[in-house]
């Protein structure tokens, strides 16, 4: 088995991984990431924080170990308070630094901020320093469902530099609301995180996201049992997968808290026992590499 999963990783594209700096507790910086999954042979990683565009991180580090490494590390952008919610400025900033992704709120989505009051148990780090609380940055404008209008100012930049558009952990009609109008401004590429834990979405919503053309992504971390974020057993998501289809499917690691496994290893293990429950090669190879691969733009 474990020869089948080092082919499966070979190639392979780690979409969703959280390194230090970050006011959450880290045990790995951009460049051990990147060096990690280059040893596993994959190809190309996205770091994420809740706080600050990534973009510079990846530049400050590309002659510290990450060039080294041999692989494709690209940073993106949250939109959360910390760089001022729905913040064109922002945006284009990160995206003229390289920057790949923009994911809409996550910690500061109206969203996120309920389901950690209303769930106390989240399973979510804690700070190691003091912040002011986030507040909640929504996408609508006024009751009646239309978008603000830096909405369609950001996803007008991201159409225009073909760069990635995430969903964050905004509610499933938000998401919706702004997948749709993405596609009006020629957006791409889109996906969408985590659908089952914050978003909880339905299994027909997310299929309305896939058939608008976004790739559904779900967390290692949620069905690793090292992990401090596991909730689920494997066969959840195997059903998640068998009801979109693998061909509109991606894994992210969603890893690199202290005290949680390295992304890679998650991966070895969910791959592993993937395999186990029935799915192909090939189906498991188009989760880990090809599709996420695909979406980065990483796969000519």
């Amino acid at each position: 088995m474990s020869d089948v999963v080092d082919r499966l990783l070979d190639g392979a594209v780690d979409l969703h991984v959280h390194p230090y700096p970050s006011p959450f507790p880290r045990r790995l910086d951009a460049a051990e990431a990147a060096q990690r999954a280059a040893d596993a042979g994959m190809r190309a990683i996205v770091v994420k924080s809740h706080h600050h565009d990534t973009s510079s991180d990846v530049a400050a580090l590309r002659e510290h170990g990450i060039a080294a490494s041999g692989i494709d590390v690209f940073g993106g952008i949250a939109l959360n308070t910390q760089v001022g919610g729905l913040n064109p400025h922002a945006v284009n900033l990160c995206l003229a630094m390289g920057g790949r992704v923009v994911w809409f709120p996550t910690i500061a989505s109206p969203k996120h901020i309920e389901h950690h009051r209303e769930h106390p148990q989240l399973k979510f780090p804690q700070l190691s320093v003091d912040l002011i609380p986030e507040e909640p940055i929504d996408v609508f404008a006024d009751g009646n469902g239309t978008l603000e209008p830096e909405v369609h100012e950001i996803l007008q930049m991201i159409a225009d530099a073909d760069a990635v558009l995430a969903s964050g952990h905004m509610p499933a009609p938000s998401i919706i609301a702004v997948f749709e109008a993405a596609r009006e401004h020629g957006v791409r590429r889109m996906i969408v995180n985590h659908p089952n834990f914050v978003i909880e979405a339905t299994k027909d919503e997310v299929k309305t996201l896939a058939e608008l053309g976004a790739l559904i992504e779900h967390s290692l971390c949620m069905y690793d049992e090292e992990s401090s974020f596991h909730n689920w057993q494997i066969d959840t998501l195997v059903d998640w997968i068998r009801w979109v289809g693998p061909e509109h499917s991606s894994l992210g690691s969603d890893l690199g808290q202290a005290n949680n496994p390295y992304p890679v290893d998650s991966f070895r293990k969910i791959c592993g026992r993937l395999l186990e429950s029935g799915l192909s090669e090939g189906e498991v190879r188009l989760l880990v590499a090809d599709n996420p691969a695909k979406l980065l733009g990483v796969d000519g």
